[in-house]
C-alpha cells in the first residue's frame, strides 16, 4: 500500500512540474486540483479523491516528527525533497473530519532580484549591515522568493554569519562567501522567539524570521534588529502602512509608544508583494516600495501612518514605488493586462490615470 502511495505521489508531483503548476490541492470527494498561473484547474481524469487515498498520500508526506503535532493541532507545515533537488512546500489538515494537503513547489533555483524583475533600490537594503526590512503581502504572492532572493545575494558577496528560523525551510542556501544556518521550526527549535534569543548568541550578522506571528516574536525580532544585526522579516499584510500598524497593535496600548519609537529608529523598508498572471505565461510580480527616511520615521513615531501612502507617492526619486504606478508600468510595457493590474490597484482613479486605461 505505501509503495503504492508513493507512486501515486510522484505521479502528481511529477505533473506539477511538467504542468507548471505552483500549487496541488488534495481534499477527499473532488479530484486532485493544480493552480496553474494563478488558475484551479482541476484533474478530471484522475479521479475522486478518498479519504483513505489521502490518508495513505500523508503516511509518505508527513515526516515523523510532525505526525504527532497534525494529529494535535489538526494541521501542520513541513517541506518535502522532490527529485532533482525540487523542494515542496506542504500543509497537511483535517476538514469535515477528513485530512487534506495543500503543495507548494519551491523552485529549485534561488533567482536574483534582477530576474525577479524586482526594483533594484532593494539592493540598498541588501547592502546595510543592520536594521529591519519586513516583506509582506498575500499568502502565495511571493514573499518567501523576494527574501531568499535578497538572502542569497549577501551570501553570494559576503562573508557574513547568516542564520534563518522557518516553518518549514523552503529554499535551501549553499555555503558560498557566507555561513548559511537554516534553522526549521519544530525541527530544529521550538518558536521563532526561542531561535531568535537563540541567534543573538549565534555571533550572527543576518538574521531572516519566516514569520512573526505574536508580541514575543516581533519583541524580539526588533531586538535583534536594535543590537546591530540586519533581520529580514515577512509579514501577512496588505502594504507598509498596515505592516506597521500590525506589529505595534500586537502590544498593549502602554508599550505601543516605546514599538513606535523603536521601529522608527531600526525600520529600513517595507516591500509588499502581488503577483499578477504575466502576458504570455507565468507570473510577475509587482510591488509596493517604502524606504524609510526623515519622513517615515516622523509618522511612525507620531503614529501617523495612514500618511505613508502619500509619502510614498511623492518619493520616486528616492526609490519609492507606489503599487499603482508599479502596475501601471506593467501595462504599459505590455507584461500584464489592464484588467489584471486594476484588479490589484490601491486607488483606480489614480491606476487609471497613470496606466493610460
Amino acid at each position: 500500500m505505501y509503495k503504492n502511495s508513493e507512486l501515486e505521489l510522484k505521479k502528481l508531483l511529477s505533473g506539477m512540474l511538467e504542468k507548471d503548476a505552483s500549487d496541488l490541492h488534495i481534499l477527499a470527494g473532488k479530484p486532485p486540483v493544480y493552480r496553474i498561473h494563478s488558475v484551479l484547474t482541476e484533474l478530471t481524469d484522475y479521479g475522486v479523491m478518498t479519504p483513505e487515498k489521502i490518508k495513505n498520500l500523508a503516511e509518505v508526506l508527513v515526516p515523523r516528527v510532525k505526525v504527532e503535532q497534525l494529529e494535535k493541532d489538526r494541521q501542520s507545515d513541513f517541506s518535502y525533497a522532490f527529485k532533482d533537488n525540487h523542494r515542496l512546500r506542504v500543509n497537511a489538515y483535517y476538514q469535515k473530519d477528513s485530512l487534506a494537503i495543500s503543495i507548494r513547489m519551491v523552485p529549485n533555483k534561488i533567482k536574483t532580484i534582477e530576474e525577479l524583475n524586482l526594483p533594484s533600490a532593494l539592493n540598498n537594503f541588501i547592502e546595510a549591515k543592520q536594521g529591519l526590512v519586513i516583506v509582506c503581502g498575500p499568502t502565495g504572492h511571493g514573499k518567501s522568493t523576494a527574501m531568499a532572493s535578497m538572502i542569497d545575494s549577501i551570501n553570494q558577496n559576503r562573508a557574513e554569519h547568516i542564520i534563518t528560523i522557518e516553518d518549514p525551510v523552503e529554499y535551501v542556501f549553499t555555503q558560498e562567501k557566507s555561513i548559511v544556518s537554516q534553522r526549521e521550526l519544530y525541527r530544529d527549535v521550538p518558536s521563532f522567539a526561542s531561535g531568535l534569543k537563540a541567534a543573538l548568541r549565534e555571533d550572527p550578522n543576518v538574521v531572516m524570521v519566516g514569520e512573526m506571528r505574536d508580541a514575543e516574536s516581533f519583541a524580539t525580532t526588533i531586538t535583534v534588529a536594535e543590537t546591530g544585526h540586519l533581520v529580514f522579516a515577512t509579514l501577512h499584510t496588505n502594504d507598509a502602512a498596515q505592516s506597521i500598524d500590525r506589529i505595534v497593535d500586537v502590544f498593549p496600548a502602554h508599550q505601543q509608544g516605546q514599538i513606535r519609537n523603536q521601529l522608527a529608529n531600526i525600520l529600513l523598508g517595507v516591500i509588499s508583494m502581488r503577483l499578477l498572471p504575466k502576458i504570455g505565461g507565468g507570473l510577475i510580480p509587482a510591488v509596493e516600495l517604502l524606504i524609510s527616511d526623515t519622513a517615515v520615521r516622523n509618522v511612525i513615531r507620531e503614529s501617523r501612518t495612514f500618511e505613508i501612502y502619500n509619502i510614498i507617492n511623492s518619493s520616486g526619486p528616492k526609490g519609492m514605488v507606489s503599487l499603482d504606478r508599479y502596475l501601471a508600468e506593467l501595462v504599459k510595457k505590455g507584461l500584464v493586462t489592464y484588467d489584471d493590474a486594476l484588479a490589484y490597484s490601491y486607488d483606480t482613479e489614480t491606476f487609471t490615470s497613470l496606466s493610460g486605461g
